[in-house]
């Protein structure tokens, strides 16, 4: 590879053809993204964000509790990479104050570096996803282990601060309707950490978490008992062949939908479930159904990237797999798939201060 890329790679070639330099910082910034997930998921971040002053490889390594080798040449990958500053008269680093707004853990949701996990996992199916590209089909969640923890931790911080403070006052009055105890439902709940902070704030109501993913509901179940829960109930569930009309006043699907192999079949039922004058409330990622409008998200390429090697995979894996939505199937999509499912009145659509990348769809049953 050295060799190549001292041919191609000149840099008279790279000064004078402006996508060549393009391609090489995409290259540049693939590789960080590894170094940042490692820097998050090590603790580095929320280290360097500690000290006030530019400390030395050593100090760090040993703060973090880290071997210092390895912290020295993550450093001097984000020295390089322009996310650390380094003072060379005393070998000493230091996180600008502005940087970890964004790359600590005490930066909330403001915190970007969350979502560099994803990269490697990603990466673990790129052969997978390539045979896919020839043979069709998809592949199943066991292939992506961790990922639904990863999932967990990045949607918890927006539950944890928002969830009751934003999201549920979106429909106005069911704050108060929570508060007297109603049915609610959450379809493809994952680890259940939003319905169990429901179920925590409202223990007059009767809450229900399906999900398919045996783990993910053996870890929603172990936070109700940890928390001494006794008003929530998980069961692994096929969402998409559930029948249990009228059932509920209050039904939810926090990111689940796209991922679906039935998505249609899973709104039908959803829509089956609720009791007259019920509410859906929906959260699915902020884009558009027309490429053209995504051009100018800056997340999209991201986005984009999940879709193929996750969302839409996952959603063609099984045989009766039917639609391959994938992430960004965007909000014409969603609204006119609310309204085929039965919900044909007039369909909401906010934004949740903090949540970045998603849409909150509101609709109620007539």
């Amino acid at each position: 590879m050295g060799l190549f890329l001292s041919k191609v790679m000149t840099l008279e070639n790279i000064n004078n053809n402006g996508f060549s330099e393009r391609l090489i910082g995409i290259l540049n910034n693939g590789a960080l993204s590894l170094m940042i997930s490692i820097g998050h998921k090590t603790g580095l971040f929320d280290t360097l964000s500690k000290f006030s002053s530019p400390e030395t490889s050593e100090h760090i390594a040993k703060t973090a509790k880290l071997d210092e080798r390895y912290v020295k040449e993550w450093l001097a990958c984000m020295v390089v990479g322009k996310l650390i500053e380094y003072d060379s008269s005393n070998q000493k680093y230091y996180l600008p104050l502005e940087h970890s707004e964004y790359l600590a853990r005490s930066a909330g949701l403001n915190n970007i570096a969350v979502f560099f996990q994803y990269i490697s996992p990603l990466g673990n199916v790129e052969d997978k996803i390539v045979e896919c590209f020839k043979n069709g089909g998809g592949i199943s969640h066991s292939e992506y282990p961790m990922f639904q923890q990863l999932q967990d931790e990045e949607t918890s911080r927006v539950f944890d601060s928002r969830l009751l403070a934003d999201i549920i006052p979106l429909v106005k009055g069911l704050t108060s309707q929570l508060k007297s105890g109603i049915s609610v439902l959450d379809v493809g709940c994952g680890r259940g950490h939003a319905l169990n902070l429901m179920a925590e704030s409202f223990p007059n109501g009767k809450l229900y978490g399906y999900d398919a993913s045996k783990e993910g509901i053996e870890a929603a179940r172990e936070e109700s008992r940890q928390k001494g829960l006794s008003n929530v109930f998980f069961e692994i569930k096929d969402v998409s062949s559930f029948d249990e009309p009228s059932k509920f006043e209050f039904v939810t699907a926090f990111g689940s939908l796209h991922g679906q192999s039935k998505p249609t079949k899973v709104l039908q039922a959803i829509h089956k479930s609720l009791k007259n004058n019920g509410i859906f409330l929906m959260r699915d990622i902020a884009s558009s159904s027309n490429l053209q409008e995504n051009k100018d998200n800056l997340m999209a390429p991201t986005l984009y990237t999940f879709s193929t090697m996750h969302s839409m995979a996952v959603s063609l894996a099984f045989d009766d797999g039917e639609e391959g939505l994938g992430s960004m199937w965007g909000k014409q999509k969603a609204e006119q798939k609310l309204r085929e499912a039965g919900f044909e009145e007039n369909i909401e659509v906010y934004e949740v201060p903090g949540d970045i990348l998603n849409y909150y769809y509101v609709a109620r049953k007539p």
